[in-house]
């Protein structure tokens, strides 16, 4: 368990101190955060709604943050390369991440060529159904997407930190939310990259 916990506090702190400069991106994973604790809440009532709300707003929210505003030159806080960076990401880098959401993008093409998706469901008669449906499939691409990476990481690495990894993602809402939520505000009172952590608040990370 203690390696577990130090597997996962060293996961996030990568992941903050390497892929969080920009307060615009800071900004992002703040509403993503929230929009994705909300889709958290109506999964146990509407699933396929939870995963509408989560890809369409909490993941796109996300990874335009990632894509568009997080700089990609070198590092010369942590004094590391982008190449670096990308090479040591447990997650989904660039890279994977742009495979993830290539398929999440072309998934709907397989439900409007089989809106049954091979006798899975119903056909749709409304866009309603459709989009219900959308949602169902979306929501097996995100969960096979999570336990594809966690499972890779049992034979690249080891159980330890594919858990932590799997660990890390599920609970980022709840993280990022009290990590990035002052971001919005500093991003409005000027500056785009995000100040350095104090040492009590780096401290949380270890502790």
């Amino acid at each position: 368990m203690t390696r577990f916990l130090e597997t996962l506090r060293t996961q996030r702190w990568d992941d903050h101190r390497y892929y969080h400069h920009s307060l615009v991106n800071q900004s992002a994973a703040s509403v993503s955060a929230i929009t994705f604790l909300c889709a958290y809440v109506l999964m146990f009532k509407d699933p396929a709604m939870a995963a509408l709300i989560a890809w369409l707003v909490a993941m796109t929210s996300r990874q335009t943050g990632h894509f568009f505003f997080e700089p990609r030159d070198y590092d010369v806080i942590n004094q590391a390369t982008d190449e670096y960076k990308e090479a040591v990401k447990v997650g989904y880098n660039i890279k994977r991440k742009i495979v993830l959401m290539t398929v999440w993008a072309l998934s709907p093409v397989v439900l409007l060529l089989n809106p049954t998706l091979f006798g899975m469901v119903a056909t749709p008669r409304t866009w309603m159904q459709f989009a219900r449906h959308l949602g169902y499939l979306w929501l097996a691409v995100g969960v096979s997407g999570l336990l594809f990476r966690t499972v890779q990481l049992f034979f690249i690495r080891d159980a330890v930190t594919g858990l932590a990894w799997m660990t890390k993602i599920l609970t980022d809402p709840l993280n990022d939310a009290k990590l990035y939520c002052r971001a919005p505000l500093q991003l409005m009172r000027g500056g785009l990259i995000a100040p350095a952590l104090s040492p009590d608040e780096q401290l949380e990370f270890h502790h």
